[in-house]
């Protein structure tokens, strides 16, 4: 209280000066004579010139503000509407893969693909489950669109599968409807090559290509691919048969082992 005291005391006159402005202006302005109503139009005019600039500042604030605002909120619904159609195509993909369960005649057990490549000199994936659930060493696996590898090492509850794209990989294969058979194998871009086909059969592009059942591993008749092109090798007795294969390699995450098969598939 003394402080304030005595800071008023230092301050006197400008708070004199101050108090006697307020009243000169409050005075002023409560009279009616004319001169005064120039003077309160002059006043208007001055206090609307000077705080014009300072709305204009604050207009252009409040628009960057609600931009920003607004961009975010774009970028909100961006997000949501990305992740309602990841949602729908992943709803769609699991459907595809319960329905071809229902449907498939074969004994099969649904897995998860956990890692890839986890090898240096074998391309492979690791899926969930093993011995506990029925799977063993040279057991085919496949999605709905067609065969992706066969299982190499099992444990109890993770198994390793031998990738179509790893360039070891062989498949027997049957070209329909020539009946034409073949040793698949990976050659890139989504691409495989069937060799040791007779020249002399007839086979066209688009021609369905499914596993032969010569192999004690694969069932006969499980889909693979198409025929995309067919060549045949100079000085020899075969033609080369390049196959685009169902399955999109780079997108799976879900898949089948086949566990038990008695018939041949249709």
């Amino acid at each position: 209280m003394r402080n304030l005291y005595i800071f008023v005391i230092k301050n006197k006159d400008h708070f004199v000066f101050f108090l006697s402005v307020l009243l000169s202006s409050t005075l002023l302005l409560k009279n009616d004579d004319p001169r005064m109503q120039v003077i309160r139009g002059k006043s208007a005019d001055m206090v609307t010139f000077i705080s014009l600039p300072i709305m204009w500042v604050k207009s252009l604030w409040f628009v960057n503000y609600e931009n920003q605002y607004l961009r975010e909120k774009n970028l909100q619904l961006s997000l949501q509407v990305e992740s309602m159609i990841n949602l729908e195509v992943e709803n769609r993909r699991l459907q595809d893969l319960l329905d071809f369960k229902r449907q498939t005649n074969l004994k099969i057990v649904p897995t998860r693909i956990v890692n890839k490549g986890i090898q240096t000199n074998l391309i492979s994936l690791t899926v969930d489950v093993g011995k506990n659930d029925g799977v063993n060493v040279n057991q085919p696996v496949l999605t709905p669109e067609g065969v992706i590898g066969k299982t190499i090492q099992v444990g109890n509850s993770a198994s390793i599968v031998q990738f179509i794209t790893d360039h070891n990989y062989r498949l027997s294969v049957r070209i329909l409807p020539s009946g034409a058979t073949g040793i698949l194998r990976w050659r890139g871009n989504n691409i495989c090559e069937i060799r040791e086909v007779q020249k002399n059969v007839n086979i066209e592009i688009g021609d369905q290509v499914v596993t032969s059942g010569f192999s004690d591993i694969y069932p006969p008749g499980l889909p693979v691919g198409d025929v995309a092109g067919v060549y045949d090798e100079r000085g020899n007795y075969q033609k080369v048969v390049k196959v685009t294969i169902y399955s999109e390699l780079n997108f799976i995450q879900n898949a089948f082992i086949i566990i038990e098969y008695q018939d041949a598939m249709d």
